[in-house]
């Protein structure tokens, strides 16, 4: 049924039911595989939000063997480490601290910018921490666009992650996600959310 909220929203309900109301974080998966082609679909379109400075600091790395996935299992909290081993395709989510030398590339306009963070490495990597962030949001709602659902995990150890798969120092791995289609037991009960009145305020 179409309420009128609906109307003031340019995608159609059925599009707003995919990317949120009936979306939910998933905890077990099928066997499909998530080829390489999906991936990229969901790249270039979720490329597109914006981040500050056109700085687009995310990383991703596709775990997709069982060496690779052996290698992240370690590291994952008890919790979610069965539905890690068992999904057909991790990424692990990282911010690249040195994200300003592509700022002559992506942010051509101001030729000095990569100049302004060159010695500041603590204000980089919380831009880069930040946009990253951005970017993860953004790479959710992509899987989901796509009809795949994602299962987004803060439960590892984030030092040894970036020890393991990225020992050059350059970036700091911020999320892991699992990918995939959803088995029919995935999902949990769908938690409440805020209302309007508590989250909107104006002056």
């Amino acid at each position: 049924m179409t309420t009128a909220a609906d109307e003031l929203i340019a995608l159609d309900r059925a599009a707003q039911d995919l990317l949120f109301r009936a979306a939910r974080t998933a905890n077990a998966f099928t066997g499909e595989p998530v080829g390489d082609e999906h991936v990229r679909a969901i790249h270039d379109l979720v490329r597109y939000g914006p981040t500050a400075m056109n700085a687009q600091p995310l990383r991703v790395l596709l775990l997709r063997s069982a060496e690779a996935r052996a290698r992240l299992l370690p590291y994952v909290s008890s919790g979610n480490r069965d539905k890690t081993a068992t999904a057909p395709l991790t990424a692990v989510l990282a911010a690249d601290v040195d994200w300003h030398d592509r700022l002559p590339e992506l942010f051509p306009h101001r030729p000095g910018a990569r100049d302004w963070f060159a010695g500041d490495p603590a204000g980089r990597e919380a831009q880069a921490r930040f946009n990253a962030a951005l970017q993860i949001g953004y790479l959710l709602v992509g899987v989901r666009a796509a009809g795949l659902a994602a299962g987004p995990m803060a439960g590892f150890d984030t030092a040894g992650v970036e020890r393991e798969f990225f020992p050059g120092g350059r970036h700091r791995v911020l999320l892991l996600m699992n990918i995939g289609r959803p088995a029919p037991d995935a999902w949990r009960e769908r938690l409440p959310r805020l209302p309007y009145e508590e989250v909107v305020s104006t002056l």
